[in-house]
């Protein structure tokens, strides 16, 4: 007969077994057919039926031979702009910095990101759940990954000229939590903000001030 202490060892075991089964098996869930058809789409309805046209997204083409935009912006292909994602595990952003910009601190709780600088260069970084922070700079042609869940930021330090970057993600919805928007602009109290970051009321207030929206 096992000593309670060694039948506490095997529980632990197996609940640390199941853990690392979740984990490994976490991400978007696996379809039982080649690809899912938004209901709009299904036959009967009078619509055309799937071609080659659902497969394809033109929303990049913008990219080519376009300008710089006047502020750091982000061009989707999830599976909100591009439903044929929807239960294939990828999705793409486009990330266009200008001069001296930023795509500020934020999160993605369902994909780690394969960033990969198509123009210019970037400093990138992200902190892990020690709270260290990991750190480099991208040349044009380089590939950085962001691990799943954990805060990060890119920044184009160059005053002068733009970059451009392409993100591949492990998700069809990745999903942004931004950090400054969610902790500033959400209806957090100002006292209790004021207490978790060490500061006043006003500084918070002032930052608040700083993310509302441009009416």
């Amino acid at each position: 007969m096992a000593s309670p202490r060694s039948f506490l060892y095997q529980v632990l075991l197996l609940v640390a077994t199941f853990a690392s089964i979740e984990i490994a098996l976490a991400g978007d869930p696996d379809i039982l057919t080649d690809f899912i058809v938004p209901s709009n789409l299904t036959a009967g309805n009078g619509n055309s039926p799937i071609d080659g046209n659902f497969f394809t997204f033109t929303g990049m083409r913008v990219l080519v031979g376009g300008g710089t935009p006047p502020a750091f912006k982000v061009l989707k292909a999830s599976m909100a702009e591009f439903p044929a994602l929807n239960g294939q595990s990828v999705s793409y952003a486009a990330l266009q910095f200008p001069a001296g910009t930023t795509n500020p601190p934020h999160t993605h709780p369902r994909a780690s990101e394969l960033l990969f600088v198509v123009a210019g260069s970037l400093e990138v970084g992200f902190i892990d759940t020690t709270n260290k922070l990991y750190t480099q700079t991208l040349q044009t042609g380089d590939l950085f990954v962001f691990p799943k869940g954990l805060v990060h930021f890119q920044f184009n330090a160059d005053a002068q000229n733009s970059a451009l970057a392409i993100s591949g993600f492990g998700s069809s919805n990745a999903g942004t939590v931004s950090i400054p928007s969610t902790v500033f602009a959400t209806g957090i109290d100002d006292n209790i903000l004021a207490l978790s970051f060490k500061t006043d009321v006003a500084t918070i207030q002032k930052i608040k001030a700083g993310l509302a929206p441009k009416v």
